[in-house]
Formats: C-alpha cells, structure tokens, sequence
C-alpha cells in the first residue's frame, strides 16, 4: 500500500484534558488539632489550540495520528497546595486550513502564519474547602470536581492560499510554467498526471510578488470525480484569477485549443464558487511549430469571447514577461479593490443582577429542564456522595432564582427537574422551601436538610429534642432506651433503683432477704 506524502483533508478526535479535584482537608498540628479547612485547588486541564505553522504544508501527521489529548489537570493537596496546570496542546496546521465540524459548517478559518483558535477548551478545576470557607460555614466538609474538558470532531481541510492558479489537461505544461517563472521545483515528465499535489511558486512581476497555484490536471467529468482535479479544485478557491494553460502541440486526436477550454471552463462551473474569477488564457508550447500555427489560427476566436490571450512557451521563455506582468496587474487589482477590515467595536452587557439571564426553565415530557451554563457547570463540579456539597449546590442554585423560577411557571413538589445536557442530565425532585444556611450544618459533610438518606442523623436530632424534657438524672443513653421502648410500643423502667428493692427487676418476693 502506498504511503501518502501529502494529505489536506482530516477528521480529527480532540479531547482537552479535565480540570482537577478540590481537595478538603484540615490542617492538623501539635496542640492544634483543628486548625482550619486547608484543601487545595484543583489546576485546570489543558487546551487543545490549532496555530498556522508557515513550516508545515500538509496534515500528514495527522492522517496518521487522528486522536490527540491535551493534559488533566492535577488534583489539590492539603496544606494549600494547589494542582498543577494541565500542559496546553498546540497542533501546528497550514495556511489556509478551514476546520468544520463533521455537518460540514465552518468553524474558522485560518489564513496568517501565527494565527490561533482555541478549538477545545480544558475544563475548570474544583476548588478546594478552603476557598469554600466563609463567615458562616468556617469549615466546609467538602470540595468541587473538576470539570471535564471539551471533547469533539472536527474535519480539517486544506486550501492553498495562492493568488493566481493554474487549471488545464494533464501534460499542459502547468509544472513547466510554474517552475520558468518561479523557483519551485515541480516534478515534470512527459506522461499525463505527472504532478500528484498542488505546487506553490512565488513570482514577481514589476513592484507585485504574488504566489501561483499548480493544481493536478483536470479532464472532462472532474467534477464527479474523475482523474485527480476533483480532490484539488478547492485549492483555486481562495484564488483572484485563474490561467488557462492550454497545450497548443497535443498530438491526442481530436482536441483543440478552443474545446479544451470548453471542457475546462464546464468543471469549474459545476464544481461552483469559481464564476466571478477573472480568467486569462496561456497557448503553451508555441515553441513547437504545429502549435505555433495552431495558436495563431485560435487566438482571434479566443480572444471574441473577451479573454486575455497570451501565446508563450515555458520551454524557451518566449512570452512569459507579459504573462507575469499580467497576472500581477490582476493581482494588484484585487488587492485594492479588497475592502479595508473594520475593526470591531466589543460592547459589553452584563447580564442582570437577578440572574435571570444565566439559565432558562422550560416544561418537557420528562419533566422540568433547567439549562444555563452556570447550573449545569455547578452540577458538574458536585460531589453527590457528600450531602453537605449537594447542600451547597442547593444554596447555589436558590440564589440564581431557580427555584423561584420553576414556582412562578406551575412546579409543584415531588415534580422531576433535570438540569444539564438532554443526553446526559442529572434528574431531582423537586423540594421547594428549603431554608438556606451554614447554622443548619450537622457534622463535617452533613446538611441536615438532607434527611431521607441519614438515618442516624434523623434518630440524633429526636434525641436531641428529647434531652431537653428528660427526666432528672435521666442521662442521654436513657433518653435513646426510652424513645426505642415508645417506638416498640413497650414499657420503659426507670434507669435508677435500689438493689434488692422493689423496683429491682432482678429481684423477686421469693429470694432470701425479702
């Protein structure tokens, strides 16, 4: 199988890497066993940028390598010690590379060596309890997930960024023409579909340098498909003309200056995007005498149809000053009829203080879909195994106005809430009333106002309200017997007596001493 040597279209899997994990700790010294929430950060996953690179000219390597990564992010420590920064990755692509998404719509498209797109960004890192710490909750048992980084496909494609491009039949003369007025070093032989790739060659024609595009040669039916110029006709888009490089001395029968224009000029219609291009018409090879006759009896039919007619022959050099001069006057022309570039005017407008610009609520068969950026980046960070973080979560999402939202438009409690993307939500039922606040905080990772999943904190707070109307001398283990025996329907005794007396239940009228 061969090994290709120049690719210019790629599908590409890109994957940033994920911020890392908040931490909660506390810090722990002699005499100090509680000195404080000291969990670190988490450090943000790295992105993957795309950067024009004037050294590459093909996508080869990714061709070969059509997965790549950028780093994760580290996860904090204790002691303050934050994660490190995931290592961004920069893929070098050419000039003149479009990236679409796999619909085919354009995403960017990068033109200027050191141009940049961030096409993925790393996702944020968690923050650790002590940047959760605050007035009312000091030590916050609990930290935030990083976020994972965005993951997608894009289709890299590849169009060279030249100002004039050659079109024409195999064996032409389109690398010879290139390689007389250029220093490019096509390669050139005298069998058809000699040149495999689009070559660059940059020309100077009095005070204008522009480059030149030599693109495989077309046939009739290239564009559906046939010979190679279907897979190359999209590097003369970005061109401002086009020359006909018509071969004058083909010994094929049949063909003549004036059909093979013909059959050129039908492709590029149907391939489409070429029609507003100026044209100008090359007759190579006049150094021949057939094709010089022939040039001489087609350049007036030419000519009627309003095109620019040169006569020359890359072989002896004969005609090509007034070609490169023409090419450059078309070129200059297109430069300065191209509009100057307006610099754009960035307005910010923040968003309202009431939040309600930071999520939308709408009502769906599965039940009430709550989508922002904020929730959904909010869920993604929670720690649902920590009550105390989904506490904090619901504080969170309170504040935003999302619980009064989902009130003003009818939910009702017990109704489903899903927040976050359709495929990948996380589902909630609805408990509207919840009071926030840290003073409501239990133990280190506790809400007690999450209850239905703690047992042992629901028999702790009965307990509690049991101490303050026990008994006198009724201790906290016999408030717990008692509540047990009432729960059993059972009858408690009392915890204190006299041994040997008559409420010691080990005793009885028969044992001696009675």
């Amino acid at each position: 199988m061969a090994v290709p040597t120049f690719v210019d279209r790629v599908t590409l899997h890109i994957s940033a890497g994920r911020g890392g994990n908040g931490v909660a700790s506390v810090h722990r010294e002699k005499f100090k066993p509680l000195g404080g929430p000291d969990g670190g950060n988490g450090g943000p996953g790295g992105s993957v940028i795309l950067r024009v690179d004037p050294d590459v000219t093909t996508l080869l390597d990714y061709h070969h390598s059509p997965k790549r990564r950028a780093e994760h992010g580290g996860h904090g420590a204790g002691a303050h010690r934050n994660g490190g920064h995931g290592a961004d990755l920069v893929l070098p692509v050419p000039d003149g590379t479009v990236v679409a998404d796999p619909r085919g719509e354009v995403l960017a498209d990068m033109v200027g060596p050191g141009t940049e797109l961030v096409i993925a960004q790393g996702g944020r890192g968690g923050l650790g309890n002590a940047a959760l710490a605050s007035s009312k909750r000091k030590a916050p048992g609990f930290a935030l997930l990083g976020e994972p980084g965005d993951e997608l496909e894009i289709v890299l494609e590849l169009k060279v960024v030249a100002d004039i491009g050659l079109v024409g039949f195999p064996s032409a003369g389109k690398s010879s023409l290139i390689a007389a007025i250029s220093r490019a070093r096509p390669k050139i032989a005298d069998y058809p579909f000699t040149t495999l790739v689009p070559n660059l060659g940059v020309v100077t024609g009095g005070d204008t340098t522009f480059t030149v595009a030599d693109v495989p040669g077309l046939i009739e039916g290239a564009s559906e498909g046939r010979g190679l110029g279907h897979d190359f006709l999209r590097h003369i888009e970005r061109c401002a003309a086009l020359v006909h490089v018509i071969d004058t001395a083909s010994i094929e029968p049949g063909r003549n200056p004036v059909d093979d224009l013909d059959v050129i000029e039908n492709e590029l219609s149907r391939y489409g995007g070429l029609e507003d291009r100026p044209r100008l018409v090359a007759l190579n090879k006049i150094d021949v005498p057939d094709g010089r006759d022939l040039s001489d009896i087609t350049i007036d039919d030419l000519r009627e149809r309003g095109l620019r007619v040169i006569p020359i022959s890359a072989a002896s050099g004969e005609g090509l000053r007034e070609l490169t001069f023409a090419m450059a006057e078309i070129v200059a022309a297109a430069r300065d009829a191209k509009p100057a570039v307006e610099t754009t005017r960035i307005v910010l407008r923040p968003q309202g203080a009431d939040g309600s610009g930071d999520f939308t609520v709408s009502q769906t068969v599965d039940g009430w879909r709550v989508r922002g950026t904020k929730p959904e980046r909010w869920v993604r960070q929670t720690d649902f195994s920590n009550d105390e973080a989904v506490g904090f979560l619901a504080d969170r999402l309170d504040r935003l106005g999302v619980e009064e939202k989902l009130l003003s438009m009818g939910a009702q409690e017990g109704d489903a809430v899903l927040i976050g993307d359709p495929d990948n939500a996380v589902v909630f039922d609805f408990k509207p009333g919840m009071d926030a606040g840290a003073e409501m905080l239990g133990r280190r990772g506790e809400d007690q106002r999450i209850d239905h999943s703690r047992p042992a904190a629901s028999r702790r707070r009965e307990i509690d309200e049991a101490m303050e109307h026990r008994a006198e001398g009724e201790t906290r283990a016999d408030v717990a017997r008692r509540l047990d025996a009432e729960r059993k329907g059972q009858t408690y005794g009392p915890s204190s007596y006299e041994i040997g007396g008559s409420e010691d239940p080990d005793w009885s009228e028969q044992d001696p001493g009675r």
